[in-house]
């Protein structure tokens, strides 16, 4: 049996030093061999307000160097059970967003050409769209946990039709989604029109704004969530603004009145037993992280996840 990637150990390198990859992983150039690829999309061209997430993949990077193998809070062991490596970032255009939204689809469509799966550290959350169409074409139409303080479902932005806030409108309207096993979490804020969120409903996504989940633990929304999609494919993708500005100040669009990082724990931990086939952390901007919070966060998020994923043993 081919011994499975481990994190470099804090105590053999200090962590302030080692390789530039998500929890000082190896970095592989073969995909063979591989259950999940990290890779990042070091893209903003698709933002519309505060611009920086082009530099989110390598500070996420950087703050996971703090991460150990081994989850206390829930006994996951991931980098037992996986095989696990960092495959580097995608060489968007930075001068042309539909040519790297045509670049991300065909790069994630020849690594899921491997029996892999990704997990993408953005970027903005245009991103996502053409990582939709790639899964989409090998999975078809998948079901999706979206947690973000923003629907996305703009039909345009500027005239623009791909952007970060359109992603699940053309996803919709591609076929990419099942609308009926769509959970939108965390969405809150002002809006362009009364409609903005309940036009989504109407498609048949199901919303669960910040405002009813104050004060309140995302166990059983996770759990209900997970029961309701059952075995269909899955694809995971958060949003670092669904948290609250306290906790995650270093992105494009902050809200008021977000989830906590607690929250935002029990909800992925209680999807654990869905068959995800791909997830993505957006948004980080850590030009607006002057502690290095938000990718501390984002980092952990993406390690939450990894745990989840299928096939992780528990301890």
């Amino acid at each position: 049996m081919t011994p499975k990637n481990q994190p470099l150990s804090g105590n053999e390198l200090a962590r302030f030093s080692g390789p530039n990859t998500f929890m000082r992983l190896p970095q592989a150039n073969r995909l063979d061999g591989l259950d999940v690829a990290v890779l990042g999309v070091p893209m903003d061209i698709g933002a519309s307000w505060r611009s920086g997430t082009r530099f989110g993949p390598k500070q996420v990077r950087a703050e996971s160097a703090m991460i150990r193998p081994y989850n206390m809070g829930t006994g996951a062991a991931p980098f037992d059970s996986l095989q696990i490596a960092d495959i580097g970032d995608i060489a968007i255009n930075t001068f042309n967003l539909s040519d790297s939204l045509s670049i991300i689809e065909d790069s994630y469509g020849a690594i899921l050409k491997y029996d892999v799966i990704p997990v993408g550290i953005g970027g903005d959350h245009s991103i996502t769209l053409p990582i939709l169409r790639a899964m989409a074409a090998k999975h078809g139409p998948l079901a999706l946990v979206h947690v973000d303080a923003h629907a996305d479902v703009n039909d345009h932005m500027f005239g623009e039709r791909e952007t970060h806030g359109t992603v699940f409108r053309r996803a919709f309207e591609e076929g990419l989604i099942k609308p009926n096993s769509t959970f939108q979490v965390g969405i809150r804020g002002t809006g362009y029109a009364a409609t903005d969120f309940t036009e989504a409903k109407g498609w048949g996504f199901r919303q669960y704004p910040a405002e009813t989940l104050w004060h309140r633990t995302l166990t059983p929304i996770g759990e209900e969530i997970r029961d309701e999609i059952g075995s269909a494919k899955v694809y995971v993708t958060y949003d670092i603004d669904s948290l609250d500005p306290s906790f995650a100040p270093g992105t494009g669009t902050p809200e008021i009145g977000g989830l906590t990082t607690p929250q935002a724990l029990q909800l992925i931990r209680a999807l654990r037993g869905l068959n995800i086939v791909g997830c993505d952390l957006v948004e980080v901007s850590p030009p607006y992280d002057t502690s290095g919070n938000t990718a501390l966060t984002g980092a952990n998020l993406l390690y939450e996840l990894l745990c989840i994923l299928p096939g992780v043993e528990y301890r």
